[in-house]
């Protein structure tokens, strides 16, 4: 398990402020936090912390403007002075949404607690060293959090939290995601069965920045070329002479082995479509006006067997951020999860 510091110091951390009791979270009058929310109250009055309004509720927690704002605070120390050069609406939107997130964040945090998950002290150890190290040493780490204003015991708190949210949503998605042998060969034979690379030689006519004008006399010294390109002339040498693209130029526009969803649309599109050695039409992206010509296509040529655990992994990856959000849903629907107006 992987945490990186940015991760846990910035995002994690909003289920900071975490309980599992029914109670509202108000800020002492002498805190950072408390003093921010004055300010922001000032570009606008729902986030006064005397009044601390209900962002979300459920049966289990209340999430409140003072608490969110805590969060931020703690989370992001001085950064927070740009949120008081907002205006009124971009400011409550930035502190429901995030409302909205500690809250979803809570809410796993107690179902979790609630069916036995926790962390122990060794692992604890474990993860922390695991940041000290990821920032050159104990000492780095430490002073990052004096920086930042926090404290060690802040920092283990959010540590655990997320480890034990974290190994709840492992088991709930291990649980639900299952893939069959009979998904992973129907992956495989769909993956077999189309092209996985190509390689291409290209003319490049550039119009970024160009002018209308500009734009249709390239795009008529494009036609120009590509009807040479169709006659049979060089293909390479019509590249090297006239093609604006400095990564294949050189090379006689060429472009090898290149897999789906690594060039832009239209490009992609004519290269895995048009036949083998077949020159296309002039093809407009937002660069310019390309001629290209086929080269060849490849196949995967691994077994089955050799690429089933990728198979298994992209699977699964697919469908987990699905099953997530189905997942969160109804923890939420059970809890009579409401977000309220500000």
């Amino acid at each position: 398990m992987k945490y990186s510091l940015m991760f846990l110091l910035a995002l994690v951390l909003l289920v900071s402020s975490c309980s599992t009791e029914k109670e509202k979270v108000t800020l002492s009058a002498d805190s950072p936090a408390y003093v921010l929310a004055k300010d922001l109250a000032a570009v606008s009055p729902a986030l006064d912390p005397d009044s601390n309004k209900v962002i979300v509720s459920t049966d289990f927690f209340d999430v409140t403007t003072g608490e969110v704002i805590q969060v931020l605070q703690r989370n992001f120390g001085p950064r927070t002075d740009e949120l008081k050069k907002m205006d009124a609406n971009r400011l409550l939107q930035i502190i429901q949404g995030n409302g909205a997130r500690i809250a979803e964040q809570k809410l796993l945090l107690t179902t979790a607690e609630n069916e036995g998950y926790s962390v122990s002290d060794e692992m604890l150890d474990s993860l922390l060293k695991a940041q000290y190290e990821h920032v050159g040493g104990e000492e780095v780490f430490l002073n990052y959090l004096q920086k930042s204003g926090m404290t060690i015991d802040f920092v283990k708190e959010d540590i655990a939290r997320g480890y034990v949210v974290e190994k709840y949503m492992d088991k709930v998605l291990s649980d639900a995601i299952q893939v069959s042998d009979e998904q992973l060969q129907e992956k495989y034979n769909e993956l077999t069965s189309a092209d996985l690379s190509a390689t291409v030689r290209h003319i490049l006519f550039m119009t970024q920045g160009k002018t209308d004008a500009e734009k249709k006399s390239i795009q008529a010294k494009a036609n120009t070329v590509l009807a040479r390109a169709k006659k049979g002339e060089d293909f390479a040498k019509l590249a090297e002479t006239y093609s604006d693209d400095p990564g294949s130029k050189n090379k006689g526009g060429l472009y090898e082995n290149f897999k789906r969803g690594t060039m832009v649309k239209p490009f992609e599109d004519a290269a895995f479509n048009l036949p083998i050695g077949a020159v296309s039409d002039l093809v407009e992206t937002q660069y310019g006006y390309h001629i290209i010509q086929i080269v060849s296509r490849q196949k995967e040529t691994r077994s089955f067997d050799e690429m089933k655990d990728e198979l298994k992994k992209d699977l699964r990856k697919g469908k987990e951020r699905e099953t997530a959000t189905e997942h969160i849903a109804k923890l939420k629907e059970d809890a009579h999860f409401e977000t309220k107006s500000l």
